[in-house]
């Protein structure tokens, strides 16, 4: 009787390992640590305009502060914003290149023409006039021709609606979910967005060479209108180097601009975007009000503004988990500075991907971490990669037998 009790327990024990050994090995899984962390200060606020609604950020640490209410209202030419990124998009330029020639066409003059009596913002062109990409750019943010902004849409897309519908699913894709063209020009009061969503937008289409590079322009040189100046007559001053204006009855006057400010441990881009600026007594004229307005807040906000370490090398910001192993730390690869106002609470958003494999040596990259003030949209530079603390070796064999 022993024998074959003995042969049934081998038998069974057999069976268990194999099963064991046989049994899918449970994959591993990230978790992120929430780290609080704020700018150092006492907390503090620019100086916002009296009406109207403005948001202000630094290109690399996002949008720092929002001031009114955030609602849709027209944008005026600041439209030219996104014409200007989406006609980059479908034909990128490099830097120094003129781009494809576009013909003036009989019908881009009769658009000249009626923008003209209607009293808008106008580039003169004629018929048989070759114009390059890069020089329709110019004509279309220096000295804002709303005419051109017709004739690229119809070059671009080959017609003002089926571009409009482009601007409107590239404003879906940036996730501008208040922002809603209607036109090219933003001649039409129903081109609506909120300060927040246009300054999200100015600070994507800067970090197009070419973008920045027409808007810090003073005065552009084209084939039939000749020398046409900028609309943004504070170009140069405060360190202002762009980007537009704009200004219509519905709109009031809106400006989008950018600048450079020296602080401790370097150079900086403060941009900002002042919405439905009107004339006052004080200011008789709307165009020197939203001027005036600007000024102030990017004036304040330079006072404000500093830039410290957020994370230091090594700070923990998640794990993996193993079921045969303790969590392996994962650590930033170096030290992350934000430049922002005193104060602010910092996020951080680890990045990585959804399947690890192992063995894992120490030290390897998993993912990426990234710190920002209240938006991660966006962010461009401010990114560590996350690395393991200490290997992860694959299940052990006792680990396998012995797992219930």
């Amino acid at each position: 009787m022993r024998r074959p009790l003995v042969l049934v327990i081998v038998l069974l024990a057999v069976v268990y390992v194999v099963v064991q050994l046989l049994r899918p090995v449970p994959g591993v899984r990230v978790s992120a640590i929430t780290v609080a962390a704020r700018m150092p200060g006492v907390p503090a606020t620019p100086t916002w305009p009296v009406e109207g609604e403005s948001a202000i950020g630094v290109e690399g640490s996002g949008v720092l502060e929002t001031h009114g209410a955030q609602s849709e209202t027209p944008i005026a030419s600041l439209t030219k914003i996104m014409m200007a990124y989406v006609v980059l998009q479908d034909h990128p330029l490099a830097i120094s290149a003129s781009g494809p020639e576009i013909v003036v066409s009989p019908q881009d003059v009769a658009v000249y023409q009626k923008d003209l009596a209607n009293g808008d913002s106008v580039v003169e062109v004629q018929v048989g006039e070759q114009m390059s990409e890069l020089q329709a750019l110019e004509g279309l943010l220096v000295p804002s021709g709303d005419n051109v902004a017709t004739l690229l849409a119809d070059w671009d897309a080959g017609s003002v609606p089926a571009f409009v519908a482009r601007m409107n699913a590239e404003a879906q894709r940036l996730g501008l979910d208040h922002t809603h063209y209607a036109d090219v020009s933003g001649v039409s009061p129903e081109t609506v967005s909120t300060a927040r969503d246009q300054l999200r937008l100015t600070m994507t289409a800067l970090q197009n060479p070419v973008f920045a590079g027409i808007v810090a322009m003073t005065q552009v040189t084209l084939p039939v209108a000749g020398v046409a100046f900028n609309v943004d007559s504070q170009l140069g001053t405060d360190g202002i180097v762009g980007v537009k204006t704009g200004f219509t009855p519905a709109a009031g006057a809106c400006f989008a601009f950018a600048a450079t400010a020296s602080l401790r441990g370097g150079t900086e881009t403060i941009v900002g975007v002042d919405l439905g600026q009107f004339a006052t007594p004080g200011h008789p004229s709307a165009l020197t009000n939203v001027f005036t307005a600007s000024e102030t807040l990017l004036t304040s906000t330079g006072h404000l503004l500093e830039r410290a370490t957020v994370l230091n090398t090594g700070a923990l910001l998640g794990h993996i988990d193993a079921p045969w192993s303790p969590p392996v730390a994962l650590e930033t690869s170096h030290a992350m500075a934000l430049t922002g106002l005193p104060g602010q609470h910092v996020l951080t958003k680890i990045f990585v991907p959804t399947r690890i494999g192992y063995p894992i040596p120490k030290g390897h990259p998993i993912g990426t971490a990234s710190v920002g003030l209240r938006d991660h949209r966006t962010i461009q530079d401010n990114r560590a990669r996350l690395v393991t603390s200490r290997s992860l070796g694959s299940a052990s064999l006792v680990w396998r037998l012995t797992r219930l």
